[in-house]
């Protein structure tokens, strides 16, 4: 089961799982950087799931003296005070910075597979996860494309979205990851109409938007030129972005993808429905790639993820920003307090207006 949204109203400061990812990345250095800001202490208790003695040779190596994680043993007696942290392993692991090994590959495995016993149990609230290597973590217990893909196997969830956000984007991908030669024989009504209903109701439950306006972007240049250039637009998009109005949704389009976001227009919308990996995310990252968020909206769970790879090119070289790990750990804590305000006044609905009222804010949140 999911973790407990429903605990003691006292307990204000939200607990996170941090995998420690690949530990020959920039995962610790990225992590260490994001929990030495008191600020992050102050909302929530960070709880890595890694290895203590390679946390202190990445410390030692980016000669960061004045950081120390409390080890613990069990994750519910960490320390609300402090980062701590939990190891998932207790023999000696080789590091090779900047290189691709399997061992690492079995750490990353080993930290999800805690976090996720952790939260399952309640002992956290959500999980921030620090990059993989897509490669090396492969085996018969990890065989997909990645983070996203693998929790949706784990909750058994057939319908979820990655979700890709910044203080102004929110930039879902419909057909997420698969070969651009595949993308048009993948698309259909049901499918685009599954992604619109799981980006509206995490506008809604994670991001505390009463009514969210979306955007979905054209498969074909000028989004079809109306049939012109191809009959997708025509035959399955705006068929279903009707249908969405008539379900009472904002939903607008198809845009032709190339001008979209050449005006500010795209920030009138608190969401977009991009139709392939690339479309959504080479304007995500030209525009957000520093703070960017990965999150999978669809889940039973929370779990974000900074917008970036492991980038071994940088690692234990004092390089990496840490801006996008800080943004996945805040927007992590917002979405369990919007979700926790928004089932409680679901299950609660004869709650004041004043009440929903103040919840909403209109799409703005902290990240």
């Amino acid at each position: 089961m999911a973790s407990d949204i429903n605990r003691a109203k006292d307990d204000t400061q939200v607990r996170i799982g941090i995998t420690h990812g690949d530990i020959n990345g920039i995962g610790y250095e990225i992590i260490i950087k994001s929990l030495i800001d008191n600020q992050i202490i102050d909302l929530i208790t960070p709880v890595v799931f890694g290895i203590s003695k390679v946390a202190s040779y990445h410390r030692k190596t980016l000669n960061l003296q004045d950081f120390n994680f409390n080890l613990i043993k069990r994750v519910d007696t960490a320390n609300p005070k402090r980062p701590n942290i939990v190891n998932i392993y207790d023999r000696e692991v080789k590091i090779d910075l900047g290189t691709l090994t399997p061992i690492a590959g079995e750490m990353a495995h080993l930290a999800l597979k805690a976090a996720l016993s952790s939260l399952d149990h309640g002992e956290i609230d959500a999980i921030v996860t620090a990059p993989i290597n897509k490669k090396n973590i492969q085996s018969k217990e990890f065989n997909f494309p990645g983070h996203t893909e693998f929790f949706a196997d784990r909750y058994e969830v057939n319908d979820y979205l990655m979700l890709m956000v910044s203080d102004e984007l929110r930039i879902g991908v419909i057909t997420g990851h698969i070969p651009i030669k595949e993308v048009s024989a993948a698309l259909n009504e049901d499918l685009v109409m599954r992604k619109i209903k799981i980006m509206h109701e995490s506008l809604r439950r994670d991001f505390a938007i009463q009514k969210p306006k979306i955007a979905v972007l054209g498969l074909n240049p000028h989004a079809g030129d109306n049939g012109l250039l191809g009959s997708e637009e025509q035959e399955i998009l705006i068929p279903v972005i009707n249908q969405a109005q008539k379900d009472n949704m904002l939903v607008y389009g198809p845009y032709p993808a190339d001008g979209f976001f050449g005006t500010p227009n795209y920030k009138q919308f608190d969401g977009i429905l991009a139709i392939y990996h690339d479309q959504g995310m080479v304007p995500f990252k030209t525009l957000a790639f520093e703070s960017g968020v990965n999150y999978t909206a669809g889940l039973p769970i929370i779990r974000t993820s900074p917008a970036h790879g492991t980038a071994f090119d940088i690692a234990g070289k004092d390089e990496a920003d840490a801006s996008s790990m800080r943004s996945a750990i805040y927007l992590a804590c917002d979405i369990f307090r919007n979700r926790t305000d928004y089932d409680e006044m679901n299950a609660n609905p004869l709650q004041s207006n004043e009440k929903e009222s103040s919840r909403y804010d209109n799409g703005n949140h902290v990240v």
